[in-house]
C-alpha cells in the first residue's frame, strides 16, 4: 500500500483521508456481497438434508438477501464519490505543482519538450491517473478483498473443498506475474514513441499551411507516418508477450470451481464432505473467479501510476532558473551586462560581452541575423541562465529576484507576441491586471489600435482568435505594444517589435515607440536600422560579440560592418518590383 502511494501521496495531501473513506466504504460494500451466499446456505441446506423450510425463513432470507444488496449499492456508489473526489483535487494539485514547475524552467526547456508532450502531459496523461485513483484503487482493492474474505470463509465451511478452490489459483497468479515483469520492461519505449507521435500529430496539423505552401507533402507525412508506425509498432510489440499470459491467468482464474465440482462430488460419494456444503462452497467459488480477475486486472495499473507520476516529474527535471525572492533592491534602472557567457546546449552564441546600458536612455543592438542580439533580450528579461557572467539592475544581480519581481522592472515586446484566445481587450489588461477600461482603452489608442478596432465586429472586445490568429502581424505587434503601454515598466526591451509593421502605419508606431520610451532605460533590437539611428549608443554584434559601439554617425565614420548593415537596410527599404 505504501509503495502503491509513493509518488502520488505528496499530492494527495489531506485527500488522501476521502481515499481511504472510499476503500473502507467499498470493502463494506464488498462483504455485502458475500453475505447472501450464507443466506442461500440457509435455504439449500433443509433441502439436501431434508430438513423443513418454513415461508417465513424463506421470507426473511429474502429480505435480508435484498437489503445486503442494496446496502452494497448505496455503499460502492458512496465509496466511488469519495475516491473520484479525492482524485480530482489529487488531480489539480498535480498540474499546479507541474505548472508552476514548468514555469521556472529556462525557456529553452520548455520548448525542446515540444507543444505536443506539453499537451499530453497536461491533459492525457494526468487524466490517466484520474483512473488509477478513482477507480484502480478503492474497486482494486475491494475486489481483491471479495475472494479473501469468501476463501476463508470456504475454510470454515468445509477445508478441504476451499483448498480444491485454490488449485488453479497460483498458475493463474503466476502467469500474471510474467505478464507484469515483461511488460513493464517494454514501458518506457512505449511512452516514449506515444510521447514522439503526438507532437508530431500537433507538429503537423499546426504546420499545414507551410507543408502545402511548400509542397512538403511527402516529407512530412513520412515523419508523420513513421511515428504512428513506430507507436503502432511498439504497442504491438507489447500485445504480442504479454497477450499469452493475460490470456492464460484471464482463463483460469475464473475456474475457480473447476477441481472443487468433480472432486468436491467424489468427497460427497466417499461420505468426506456434505452435499449442502459442496452446494455452498460451488455457489462461493463463483464470488472467488471473477473479483480476483477484475481485482488483477486493476492490480495491472498499480505500477502505471507511480511510473506515470514519475515519468511527470522526469518531464521537467532539468535545474529551474536560479532565482532567490528579494525584492528589486536596484539603486536605478541602469542594466549591466558583465562577461556574458550563454550556450544553447553545447554550443556557446554569446562569447564574453560586456555592456552598459545608461539609465533613461535608448542602447540599440544591430548585427547580422544569427548575431546574439534578440539572445541578449531574452537573457536580459531572464529566459535562460548564464553560463557565466552576470546581468545586474541598478547594481542588483536579475538572478536575486523571482521572476515575477523582475517583470515588474521590465516590459518585453518581441516579433512574435503571442495573444490568448480572448478579447483583445483582456490580451492588454495583461500588462496591469489592476488597470480601468478607460486606461486600457488608451494604451490601445497609444499603440495606434484605434484605425483597425473600428472594422472589428465587437472592436476592443472581439475574440483575438487561436494564437491570435484573426489579427495581422503587424495588428498583434501593436496590440503588444499596447500592453506594453499599460505595463509602465521603468526598462522597455523591443525586440525587432516593428517588424510586421506595413510601411504605411511604421511612422506611427514609430511615433508610439517614442512615446511609451520616454524617460525609460530602452534595449531595442532592429533591422530597418532607420528606426534606431537616433538611440544614444548603438552596439554592433557579430557572433555573439561586440565588435563596435557609438552613436549611429560615429559607427558610419568607423565601424565597416555598421556601414554595410546601414547600407543594406536602405537598399531593403527602397526596394521594390519592377515589371
Amino acid at each position: 500500500m505504501q509503495i502503491m502511494f509513493e509518488k502520488v501521496k505528496p499530492y494527495m495531501g489531506n485527500y488522501m483521508l476521502y481515499t481511504k473513506k472510499a476503500v473502507a466504504c467499498i470493502a463494506f460494500a464488498t462483504l455485502c456481497s458475500v453475505v447472501p451466499y450464507f443466506l442461500l446456505y440457509g435455504m439449500i441446506h433443509p433441502l439436501v438434508t431434508e430438513g423443513t423450510l418454513l415461508w417465513s425463513n424463506v421470507l426473511l432470507l429474502i429480505t435480508g438477501t435484498a437489503l445486503c444488496l442494496i446496502l452494497n449499492a448505496v455503499l460502492y456508489v458512496k465509496g466511488l464519490s469519495y475516491s473520484h473526489y479525492s482524485a480530482y483535487h489529487t488531480l489539480e494539485n498535480i498540474r499546479i505543482s507541474l505548472q508552476q514547475r514548468l514555469e521556472k524552467q529556462p525557456l529553452g526547456n520548455i520548448r525542446n519538450l515540444g507543444n505536443g508532450r506539453i499537451k499530453n502531459v497536461f491533459t492525457d496523461d494526468i487524466d490517466n491517473i484520474e483512473l488509477l485513483l478513482a477507480h484502480a484503487i478503492p474497486e482494486g482493492l475491494a475486489n481483491l478483498l471479495i475472494p479473501i474474505v469468501v476463501l476463508i470463509s470456504m475454510f470454515f465451511i468445509d477445508w478441504k473443498l476451499a483448498c480444491l478452490c485454490i488449485l488453479s489459483l497460483p498458475i493463474g497468479i503466476l502467469a500474471m506475474g510474467v505478464m507484469f515483469k515483461v511488460g513493464m520492461g517494454k514501458m518506457d519505449g512505449y511512452y516514449a514513441a506515444g510521447a514522439r507521435m503526438n507532437n508530431t500529430i500537433i507538429e503537423y496539423v499546426n504546420g499545414m499551411e507551410v507543408v502545402k505552401v511548400f509542397n512538403k507533402d511527402g516529407e512530412s507525412y513520412k515523419r508523420f507516418e513513421n511515428d504512428v508506425k513506430s507507436y503502432r509498432d511498439l504497442t504491438l510489440d507489447w500485445y504480442k508477450v504479454c497477450w499469452p499470459w493475460m490470456a492464460l491467468y484471464s482463463s483460469i482464474i475464473p475456474c475457480v470451481a473447476l477441481f472443487a465440482l468433480p472432486i468436491g462430488a467424489w468427497f460427497v460419494l466417499m461420505g468426506w464432505s456434505t452435499l449442502s456444503d459442496l452446494i455452498l462452497v460451488v455457489c462461493m467459488s463463483f464470488a472467488v473467479g471473477t473479483p480476483l480477475l477484475k481485482a488483477m486486472s486493476f492490480a495491472g495499473k498499480f505500477p502505471q501510476l507511480n511510473y506515470k507520476i514519475d515519468e511527470l516529474e522526469k518531464l521537467i527535471k532539468d535545474e529551474p532558473l536560479k532565482q532567490k525572492n528579494k525584492s528589486f533592491q536596484g539603486k536605478n534602472h541602469s542594466v549591466s551586462l558583465s562577461n556574458v557567457h550563454f550556450a544553447y546546449e553545447e554550443q556557446e552564441v554569446i562569447h564574453g560581452i560586456n555592456l552598459e546600458i545608461e539609465e533613461k536612455k535608448v542602447t540599440a543592438l544591430v548585427g547580422a541575423s544569427g548575431s546574439g542580439k534578440s539572445t541578449l533580450a531574452k537573457l536580459l528579461v531572464h529566459f535562460y541562465d548564464l553560463n557565466e557572467g552576470s546581468i545586474k539592475i541598478g547594481g542588483q544581480d536579475i538572478t536575486d529576484m523571482n521572476v515575477e519581481t523582475l517583470n515588474e522592472q521590465i516590459a518585453y515586446v518581441s516579433q512574435e507576441q503571442f495573444l490568448f484566445n480572448t478579447s483583445l481587450y483582456e490580451n492588454i489588461h495583461i500588462g496591469r491586471p489592476e488597470a480601468s477600461r478607460k486606461e486600457v482603452l488608451q494604451a490601445a489608442k497609444r499603440a495606434q489600435c484605434d484605425e483597425f478596432l473600428r472594422k472589428l465586429p465587437n472592436g476592443i472586445d472581439t475574440l483575438a482568435g487561436d494564437s491570435g490568429k484573426m489579427l495581422s502581424g503587424g495588428e498583434r505587434q501593436r496590440i503588444s505594444l499596447a500592453r506594453a503601454l499599460l505595463k509602465n515598466a521603468p526598462i522597455i526591451v523591443l525586440d525587432e517589435a516593428t517588424a510586421f509593421i506595413d510601411p504605411e502605419n511604421e511612422e506611427k508606431m514609430n511615433e508610439a515607440i517614442s512615446e511609451i520610451i520616454e524617460g525609460k532605460t530602452v534595449l531595442i533590437i532592429a533591422h530597418r536600422l532607420n528606426t534606431i539611428k537616433e538611440a544614444d549608443k548603438i552596439c554592433v554584434l557579430r557572433q555573439g560579440q561586440i565588435i563596435a559601439e557609438g552613436t549611429h554617425d560615429s559607427l558610419l565614420e568607423e565601424c565597416e560592418e555598421y556601414k554595410v548593415l546601414w547600407k543594406n537596410s536602405e537598399d531593403s527599404a527602397a526596394w521594390e518590383v519592377k515589371a
